[in-house]
Order: C-alpha cells, then structure tokens, then sequence
C-alpha cells in the first residue's frame, strides 16, 4: 500500500496523462510485434520517444506551476518553456536521424503519445478515480449565480 500512497501524492492529471502514455506504448509495443522484423530496435525507439514524452509532460507540469506564480510575465515563461521542450525535441530527432541510432518515426510516433494521451485524459481520469476508491465532488453553483437568479 505503500506505492498507492505515493500515487495519491503526485499530482493527479500528471499521473494520469503518464498512465495514458503507458497505455498507449504498450498498445503500440503490442501492435509492433506482429509488423516488425526489427524488434529491439521497433522497442528502444519506442519506449526512448515514450520516456521523452514522460520527461516533457514533467516539464510542462513544472512550467504551468510556475507561471501560476509569475503574474504578467506568466504568457512569457509558458511560451519559454513550449519553445525549449521542441527545441530539444528537434534537435533529439536530428539526432536519431543522423546516427540511425533509433527509428526517428517510431520515436517520433512514441513522443506523440503525449498528444494521444491529452485526449484520452477523461478515461484515465475515470480509472484512476476507481483505482482510487475516489469520486468527481459535484459542481455547485457559484454564489453571484445564486444572487442573478433570486432576481428572475
């Protein structure tokens, strides 16, 4: 129980969107296995463009965090931080490219788990809330609403 209690300590859409990222790479991991001939190189690609995905949805965790804090200058550290996080990307693609390392389509397909994730949110949203034992709290009007309506 020990690992639940550190689950429930990291942040909640952070989880989630790294369980998606999971779901997804072992889907595509799954899928690759009957397509691939290579299939050590179909998997270092695919879990280095996946670990890249986890190291970028950290970072942009951190930059939404700190902007929180920054007032004004908030739009600028946001837009900092997008820039940086494909700016490395580019430059880790070029990379992969180069050398011939890795597949630069299969990292580049194991890095866009973070978009397909994005959407599959409300399902791991879902899950960990009964992984959890947890429910969704209802939403209640806001007090002004409450004030407007008296008024009808």
């Amino acid at each position: 129980m020990k690992i639940m209690g550190m689950l429930k300590k990291v942040n909640r859409t952070l989880l989630e969107m790294q369980m998606g990222m999971l779901f997804i790479g072992l889907a595509a991991q799954a899928v690759g296995a009957f397509f691939v001939e290579k299939q050590g190189y179909f998997a270092a690609s695919l879990w280095f463009g996946i670990a890249f995905a986890f190291a970028a949805v950290i970072h942009m965790y951190r930059t939404l965090d700190r902007a929180l804090w920054y007032g004004a200058d908030a739009s600028k550290l946001v837009t900092r931080g997008y820039v940086f996080r494909y700016v490395i990307f580019a430059v880790v693609l070029v990379l992969i490219a180069v050398t011939q390392a890795l597949d630069p389509i299969v990292f580049f397909i194991g890095y866009m788990s973070l978009k397909v994730t994005a959407y599959l949110q409300p399902i791991t949203h879902k899950l960990c809330n009964k992984l959890f034992h947890e429910t969704d709290p209802e939403p209640e009007p806001m007090p002004e609403e409450d004030v407007s309506r008296e008024g009808e």
